[in-house]
């Protein structure tokens, strides 16, 4: 049976300061949750959030790296210092990085690789715009995400992975795809791994849902068959994330 995986991404907020007390906050509460519980603060917060975790079960992640592991390339985090860091997981293609940084798919594909190689699970998000739903592509599109994200990739590792389907339109919008919306891709997301890989793989691989998870949809969307979490943004900074997590 797959375990719950709920990720809290931050994004560029919390100082260390402010950070300590978030984390005063909530884990007591989300410590030995029957979920997974991931705290993705940013980079330059990732030590003191660590250090404020001990004791407990919650999990650290980063919510980008490089996919070198050391060189000129300022301004970049590579995977050997996040596992420096004792960071277990870490984000990668999310659509903010896709569409304010410009990340390609196949520059993704890279990280994910490197991310294995350095024994840090990643959390690969993909998702499609507003206009591509209206055009009725939107599963082929995040297919194409998937897979070219995927290259040279196997099973055993896919299995050991998280996929977060973010719809681009419901992140940070206060709009959130319905629970049947939500579902219908995740499933279609499981079928495609089991058509690149195998039905034990596509049965074993984690499957969130991120856009705008709040305590008030998140029992709903949680409950559906092949979403097995969430990645969850403005929540994730208060004491919602509580709620969330304990919707499970």
């Amino acid at each position: 049976m797959r375990q719950m995986i709920i990720a809290g991404n931050w994004k560029m907020n919390k100082t260390i300061t402010e950070a300590k007390v978030l984390v005063s906050e909530l884990k007591e509460e989300l410590n030995g949750a029957e979920a997974e519980v991931v705290f993705c603060p940013s980079t330059l917060v990732v030590s003191s959030v660590k250090e404020e975790l001990k004791g407990t079960d919650i999990k650290i992640g980063a919510q980008n790296m490089y996919f070198e592991e050391s060189g000129a390339f300022t301004g970049e985090t590579s995977p050997l210092m996040l596992k420096d860091l004792g960071v277990n997981y870490v984000i990668l293609g999310h659509s903010e990085r896709r569409n304010i940084f410009g990340e390609s798919n196949e520059l993704i594909n890279k990280k994910v690789v490197k991310a294995f190689e350095t024994e840090i699970t990643p959390i690969l998000c993909v998702g499609e715009s507003l206009e591509v739903r209206k055009s009725g592509k939107e599963v082929s599109f995040v297919s194409e995400q998937i897979e070219k994200c995927l290259v040279e990739v196997k099973d055993e590792q896919v299995k050991n992975m998280v996929i977060a389907y973010e719809p681009i339109w419901a992140i940070g919008t206060g709009e959130t795809a319905t629970s049947e919306q939500a579902e219908d891709m995740c499933k279609e997301i499981r079928n495609l791994i089991e058509k690149l890989y195998n039905t034990d793989t596509a049965s074993t691989v984690r499957i969130q849902y991120g856009g705008s998870v709040k305590p008030a949809n998140a029992k709903e969307i949680l409950s559906m068959p092949n979403i097995d979490g969430a990645l969850v943004g403005g929540a994730a900074l208060k004491k919602d994330f509580i709620d969330i997590v304990k919707a499970i």
